[in-house]
């Protein structure tokens, strides 16, 4: 049986990337291409990972993070994201609330995506040099 990611992100050359780099590897990836999709598919099946962009339209990923907890306070959230800074405000905040969530810049290759997922559902949070703190 194979282990189900979810990606959200607004970019399809970032959700291709993802299905690229862990497609084949004993995962089914599911995309989103926003807060909106990326809930009801959330709703609609178990992941065991998430990955979330937080520049999207619609719902931010900020609010889609704290949606997805409202569900399950325990998947591992992983937002990839280049606009980090512009979102540190509510980042802290969600971080003071013991929202659990982890940080990764893009650009990010399909290789480490390999890394830091095999890193991350192996329980050692397949963390690395692009992880940042808020």
């Amino acid at each position: 049986m194979s282990t189900r990611i979810l990606v959200i992100d607004d970019e399809q050359a970032v959700r291709k990337s993802f299905v690229l780099a862990l497609s084949g590897a004993a995962y089914d990836v599911d995309t989103a291409a926003n807060g909106e999709e990326g809930l009801a598919l959330f709703k609609e099946r178990a992941h065991a990972l998430v990955y979330l962009d937080l520049k999207m339209p619609g719902l931010s990923g900020v609010e889609t993070l704290l949606a997805i907890r409202e569900l399950d306070m325990k998947v591992p959230i992983y937002i990839v994201t280049a606009f980090h800074r512009e979102f540190f405000d509510q980042l802290a905040d969600a971080r003071k609330r013991e929202i659990d969530f982890e940080l990764l810049m893009k650009p990010i290759g399909l290789d480490q995506i390999r890394e830091v997922t095999q890193g991350i559902l192996a329980g050692d949070g397949g963390r690395d040099e692009r992880h940042v703190d808020v």
